[in-house]
């Protein structure tokens, strides 16, 4: 396999070990440019979410963002986020009505993006 490319078990493996360790994992390949010598921090979410949004950590993060906004959660509605924030890709996560009401709620919703550039992300907001 090429090592610009991460096969699903690589990418599941390094995503539990980022969850059981709570580091940062880069994937190569993803977003161009050079790996940083460390983890770096998740970027807040652009716009900085108002007051009621909730904001979701994205595993094996390089700039993406994935919020529900105040008015989603009153709504109670099924929301398709688009979670590319600054990332140089977008990645889609579908939540229903009733996760979004869990997730206003406060209650724990783990969500997997779609892929795009070989990959995907997991979402857990709360």
């Amino acid at each position: 396999m090429s090592k610009d490319k991460v096969s699903r078990r690589e990418f599941t493996a390094a995503s539990v070990m980022t969850l059981l360790a709570g580091v940062s994992v880069t994937i190569s390949g993803c977003g161009g440019g050079s790996s940083p010598s460390g983890p770096s921090p998740t970027p807040n979410p652009t716009p900085t979410p108002a007051a009621g949004d909730k904001s979701g950590n994205v595993s094996a993060n390089h700039g993406h963002t994935a919020v529900v906004t105040a008015a989603q959660i009153t709504a109670a509605s099924a929301v398709s986020l688009d979670i590319r924030g600054s990332g140089d890709h977008p990645h889609t996560v579908s939540l229903s009505a009733a996760e979004v009401t869990q997730i206003g709620a406060g209650t724990r919703v783990s969500k997997t993006s779609t892929v795009e550039m070989a990959h995907d992300h997991i979402v857990i907001f709360n």
